[in-house]
């Protein structure tokens, strides 16, 4: 009689069916190496465990492709002709069509962000945007909502309506007054804020302790002193680097200066606490992280190259992507602002863009976030691993969930994707099921 050893090999053995996949290129512990994944009930399992006591009950050819950890979007406004703000009153089939689009486009999880907006539009769609467990039929997980604005600086509103914006010169009973504390503890993941507008400073640390979310900063003049002074008390992510912010000066960096910060400020997360700030002196993780639209319109290759080598760690790439993405030219929604997609020749090399009607204003993007990923290869000439890891595993550091998303260690979700060389998505699979148009009943609203 074989003996169990561990409550490990006893889950193992009496849990459901086992998957193998081999013949294929893991992206694991920061190297793509010959290797096999194992998963079982949505988890990836230590086949050493098994040796001699259980085989797999299913087998998949990787046909020598990447096997990587699903891709994770924190800040996607929208796509598929649905916006996350617009849509009041359909939420549920807005986040539903959102997210069982990009999960075929290898996108596992994702923040369904909104735009500064009234405190009536937060609390009829933000009960709807918490956080969701991935599968066939939800879609890519969701982690939780974004709230980008309205506590933001006027003079870089960029695509968001000037009259939702607010300051807080009551401190936390204004974040209360607009969206209810109760909300942002249920349903938010994290919130962009100016750190310079009135009363936004002080209540960064109330906001993370009573809210357990995280604090970005953003649409923002902030000086060098005061975006340091934020993240010393818990901002420790920075939205669309370059995009709506001071530009960088040699004297006073402003916001982008944080990525010149060394490691070692902010205190120390528990390892799983979606939103927390986190440390990483130790551990090779960034204690400053910073989104980037890698579409080639929102910030210059070059830009995109000098950050990167500032702070490899940081960066993490998303594509602020809006109702638009995934359809054809036209005009579109973001919020309450009315967008016009297609070529624009006042911009440089004529590219296709969402800009705000009548404007040269970008208004987020159309790009995937696989495309992102391929840019910035493309862009920064990093290896394969880096590119993924900036859209994988460096959000989910960001996020405290690191543990579970973006990496393909023993107990992760089997969130996977299967990649060809140049780096296109062939295969995705959700908590290990595999995901396609049929299985997810994906149809667009175009």
């Amino acid at each position: 009689m074989l003996s169990i050893r561990c409550p490990e090999q006893q889950t193992i053995l009496s849990g459901g069916l086992i998957t193998q996949i081999h013949n294929c290129r893991v992206l694991r512990n920061h190297a793509i190496e010959n290797d096999d994944v194992w998963f079982q009930d949505g988890r990836i399992i230590n086949p050493t465990s098994l040796y001699g006591l259980r085989n797999p009950d299913v087998r998949i050819n990787g046909e020598g492709m990447i096997v990587a950890p699903g891709l994770i979007d924190v800040q996607l406004n929208g796509a598929f002709g649905y916006d996350f703000s617009f849509n009041c009153n359909n939420v549920e089939e807005c986040l539903d069509a959102v997210s069982r689009g990009v999960l075929l486009q290898g996108c596992t999880a994702f923040c369904p962000t909104t735009v500064s907006s009234m405190p009536e539009t937060y609390h009829k769609v933000l009960p709807h945007l918490g956080r969701r467990p991935g599968s066939l039929k939800n879609g890519a997980e969701s982690l939780g909502a974004h709230v980008e604005g309205p506590f933001m600086n006027p003079k870089k509103k960029g695509a968001h309506e000037l009259s939702c914006l607010r300051t807080a010169p009551n401190g936390l009973a204004d974040f209360d007054n607009c969206f209810g504390l109760d909300n942002l503890r249920k349903y938010v993941t994290y919130m962009t804020v100016a750190p310079e507008m009135e009363g936004v400073l002080d209540a960064i640390p109330e906001l993370i302790k009573e809210c357990e979310i995280g604090i970005s900063q953003g649409h923002s003049v902030a000086t060098s002193k005061i975006s340091r002074e934020a993240h010393s008390r818990g901002a420790n992510m920075i939205t669309h680097l370059f995009n709506a912010m001071t530009d960088f000066h040699h004297r006073d960096p402003g916001i982008v200066g944080l990525i010149g910060t060394e490691n070692g400020i902010i205190k120390e997360q528990k390892p799983g606490t979606v939103g927390q700030p986190i440390l990483a002196s130790n551990t090779g993780q960034a204690s400053v992280f910073y989104g980037i639209i890698c579409d080639g319109i929102h910030v210059h290759p070059n830009a995109i190259k000098i950050a990167y080598k500032s702070n490899p760690a940081g960066i993490i790439l998303v594509t602020d992507a809006m109702g638009a993405m995934g359809l054809p030219d036209g005009h579109y929604r973001l919020g309450n602002m009315s967008v016009d997609v297609g070529s624009k020749s006042e911009l440089e090399g004529n590219p296709r863009a969402a800009v705000i009607k009548d404007t040269t204003t970008l208004a987020g993007s159309i790009v995937t976030l696989i495309e992102c990923v391929r840019n910035f290869r493309k862009f920064t000439q990093c290896s394969i691993v880096e590119a993924l890891e900036a859209a994988s595993l460096h959000p989910a550091q960001m996020l405290g969930i690191q543990h579970t998303k973006g990496t393909l260690d023993f107990g992760a979700d089997a969130d996977i994707i299967f990649l060809t060389d140049d780096l296109h998505v062939k295969k995705v699979l959700v908590r290990g099921e595999l995901a396609t148009s049929e299985t997810v009943g994906f149809i667009s609203s175009q």
